[in-house]
């Protein structure tokens, strides 16, 4: 079957029709194939017991601020994506990962800011997520980054009208993040 489907595919570039070959594949095919391909590029996040943010595989450490290390925590623990307009749904908890990622810091400090980051009316949110993508660049390859920042997934609903969740994710299979820290509450909120 894998070298019909070869020769039915090199038919189809050959007559430059990577349109039909889309449309036979499917999206959501083809994203569970790219993963697949990227999986053996992708290096282990490892969160360390001092919250230093490490890609194993590649010896290299995420350079991150608490704050962004605490946006971080909050996606990755929501592999199904949340959506920023919904944010302060999740205060409690992001606060939480905060005043972990930065005991030093003054707890009003850190309320001031999570306010800041859960108001949909604010920036902030988009200026940390556009900071984690940079410090993940810095270190790879787009495609291989892509995986580990926080990115865009809009999920389409129908019932009895047609609205959509513009989600935000972490695309990174997360049996490639260990969490080596006893005290991190990673996990949903309750």
């Amino acid at each position: 079957m894998a070298l019909e489907v070869k020769r039915l595919t090199e038919q189809l570039m050959a007559a430059e029709r990577k349109d039909l070959l889309l449309r036979a594949i499917g999206v959501p095919l083809l994203e569970e194939l790219r993963i697949e391909a990227a999986r053996g590029k992708l290096s282990r996040l490892v969160i360390t017991k001092d919250y230093r943010f490490v890609l194993a595989d590649y010896h290299q450490e995420v350079e991150l601020q608490p704050v962004h290390k605490a946006v971080y925590l909050l996606f990755l623990a929501h592999p199904e994506g949340i959506e920023f307009k919904r944010l302060a749904e999740y205060r409690e908890e992001l606060t939480g990962y905060y005043m972990q990622t930065a005991r030093w810091m003054d707890k009003e400090k850190i309320e001031e800011s999570v306010e800041k980051l859960v108001n949909p009316l604010d920036n902030a949110i988009n200026e940390k997520c556009s900071r984690i993508k940079k410090a993940f660049l810095e270190l790879m390859d787009e495609y291989r980054a892509s995986y580990y920042f926080i990115s865009s997934h809009t999920k389409k609903h129908i019932a009895g009208r047609i609205w959509y969740e513009r989600l935000k994710v972490i695309t990174l299979p997360r049996e490639l993040v260990e969490v080596i820290s006893e005290e991190l509450r990673y996990g949903r909120r309750e």
